[in-house]
């Protein structure tokens, strides 16, 4: 059975990166508008509504307002905006996290943020077991590639190449934190500090752990065989058993798409500090990988049909 898919807002970046990974595939069939009317409502109204399922490119408010367009009970969503991550009646779409059977079934499905990805698959499997305190004020590092900013913001790197560096969310109240602290289970917000560096894509998420200070903590060998454990068969998220050569991982300017989740787990040698740290592609599993993957279960297939892995 052929699955009719709408990308609304199939211009930016994430929808091109969702139709480049549904090309060619004969399971699902995509609506397409034109580029004289893809921005009228009424034009976009049809399509959402003929579409079995929608996937959301935009702004906040215009997702909300896509939302709004649907008149039947049979359109589901994706929604890859920070619209409806927390909202009552949507289902977070990180299957390794909520389960692939609660995603398979959801009719109104938010993609994850791409910090949060990393964040989440790191630290709420060890939150949930026990292994990590709730009521911890956790703190987290990050840095993405700029392309995750919008054509304004790849713009502004690709027009000054003498930008290297770009912290932002310096006046705090970010708006991943609130689904970073929801999905963890964390009785405290996280310090978040995010940043953007002069490499298109990819991202890399700390979480430094002062095991020495913390109430109920493990050392970092049980944490690591707990995500292992955890994530035990699954195809998309890997935990890494060594630690990287030279005790040093790399963020390359040159990365390939990828829609994968590496997961590592460093302890200090007096077993008093320990770094959780999550790499991925911020448009791979960060956006547009984790669309296709929800897709692909939503439409009862393999979860990784079409993804680059």
């Amino acid at each position: 059975m052929t699955t009719s898919v709408f990308i609304d807002g199939a211009a930016g970046t994430t929808g091109l990166e969702i139709a480049e990974r549904l090309a060619g595939r004969t399971e699902f069939a995509l609506i397409a508008l034109d580029d004289a009317r893809r921005k009228d409502d009424a034009a976009r109204a049809e399509a959402i509504n003929d579409a079995d399922v929608v996937i959301l490119c935009l702004p906040d408010d215009a997702a909300r307002d896509a939302v709004a367009m649907i008149r039947n009970d049979r359109t589901r969503v994706i929604d890859a905006s920070t619209a409806h991550r927390v909202a009552d009646g949507w289902t977070y779409g990180f299957p390794e996290i909520v389960g692939r059977e609660v995603v398979a079934q959801a009719k109104r499905v938010s993609n994850p943020g791409c910090y949060p990805t990393g964040f989440l698959g790191l630290l709420a499997p060890l939150v949930h077991n026990g292994l990590l305190p709730s009521a911890w004020p956790y703190s987290c590092n990050a840095v993405s590639g700029y392309s995750g900013g919008g054509k304004a913001l790849i713009g502004r790197f690709e027009e000054d190449r003498d930008i290297a560096w770009r912290g932002y969310g310096l006046t705090f109240g970010h708006k991943h934190v609130a689904e970073m602290q929801r999905y963890a289970g964390l009785a405290i917000a996280p310090l978040f500090s995010p940043a953007v560096i002069a490499a298109h894509r990819g991202m890399v998420v700390e979480i430094p752990l002062p095991l020495g200070v913390m109430p109920g903590s493990v050392p970092a060998d049980l944490l690591r065989a707990a995500l292992t454990q955890f994530y035990a068969g699954s195809p998309v998220v890997s935990v890494a058993q060594e630690l990287p050569p030279e005790g040093e991982l790399l963020m390359r300017a040159s990365q390939e798409p990828w829609d994968g989740l590496r997961l590592h787990v460093m302890g200090s040698a007096d077993s008093e500090q320990v770094r959780l740290v999550a790499v991925l592609d911020n448009l791979g599993k960060g956006a547009s990988g984790a669309a296709v993957q929800t897709l692909n279960l939503m439409a009862g297939l393999d979860e990784t049909a079409g993804l680059r892995l």
